[in-house]
């Protein structure tokens, strides 16, 4: 392998473990107020699952600027990017992810249905979040 490969692919790996570790915290906030919201307060799918983004989103925005990717410059087309990326990763995620599941699992309470699709929306968002945080929102100049 040549070292240009080589540096891409550690690069790549790198990154992609700080962004974990980065989507754990998320995940342990963030599912805490998704599935309170749906299962202790009754708010909805669309509301309970959106509330865990738009409360994460300004953590993660800092923690992968700074930490995972190590981007010290501001732009307001990062910013733009970043929520952009945020906002098309989440209607993916979880409009791909209520009907797949509701299909699959159709003879299911709708409690557990919904439970179910935010658990396979936080998966899917997590693989789109980071495509687009690494190759849009906080891509590298030159890159």
């Amino acid at each position: 392998m040549t070292g240009n490969k080589q540096s891409v692919l550690y690069s790549f790996d790198r990154t992609f473990l700080k962004f974990i570790l980065v989507g754990i915290i998320n995940t342990l906030i963030g599912t805490g107020i998704m599935f309170s919201l749906y299962n202790l307060f009754d708010f909805s799918y669309w509301f309970s699952s959106a509330s865990n983004y738009i409360a994460t989103s300004i953590m993660s925005f800092f923690l992968n600027k700074y930490f995972t990717f190590n981007v010290k410059r501001w732009s307001v087309r990062m910013v733009i990017a970043f929520i952009l990326t945020i906002v098309i990763s989440y209607l993916l995620a979880y409009g791909i992810a209520k009907p797949v599941v509701y299909h699959i699992l159709a003879n299911r309470s709708q409690k557990f249905r919904d439970n179910t699709a935010m658990l396979a929306g936080m998966i899917l968002f997590t693989g789109l979040n980071y495509i687009g945080q690494r190759f849009v929102a906080f891509r590298r100049k030159g890159k």
